[in-house]
């Protein structure tokens, strides 16, 4: 008796139909791109930011770890010269919304909205918030992130006090 001859047709076949009917996420890529109109309305470009590190945050108004983590991703930012972020605002808010929230808890990096029905091309869909992507002065991915980050876990990811 095989593995499978235990299993009925019917649930054989809803397992078959199922994992296609799952979308099918393409693995992101070692050096993934980002283009994107701040909400200031200037552009942010990764491939500019080459030769430093880069912090890619995707975060939301609501999210509470999140709004705990910028002052201090803002901080690390202004401390190192050689590390740029971006605030990926993962959000179906309007942008006047996220615009306000901003004025009240202000970054020293750029932000730009992601909407849910367009998510970006390279990178992957957060499972949860806030997700960041650290990138390494080549474009690279040095490491997800899934949770808040903290300046040592940055410090520790980087190599560098």
């Amino acid at each position: 008796m095989t593995l499978f001859s235990s299993i009925s047709t019917p649930v054989a076949a809803l397992a078959v139909a199922l994992a296609f009917a799952a979308p099918a996420q393409a693995a992101m890529p070692a050096q993934p791109a980002l283009h994107v109109t701040t909400l200031d309305g200037k552009t942010f470009d990764l491939a500019a930011q080459r030769g430093k590190w880069v912090i890619v945050n995707y975060w939301a108004t609501w999210c509470v770890p999140c709004i705990k983590e910028m002052p201090d991703i803002s901080h690390f930012v202004a401390t190192h010269k050689n590390v740029a972020a971006i605030g990926l605002a993962y959000d179906d808010s309007e942008p006047a919304d996220i615009k306000a929230f901003i004025a009240k808890h202000p970054v020293v990096y750029p932000i730009a909205q992601v909407t849910l029905d367009k998510p970006l091309k390279d990178f992957d869909e957060p499972r949860g918030l806030p997700t960041t992507y650290l990138i390494r002065p080549d474009g690279t991915v040095a490491k997800p992130f899934i949770g808040p980050v903290t300046a040592a876990s940055l410090e520790a990811a980087i190599g560098q006090p």
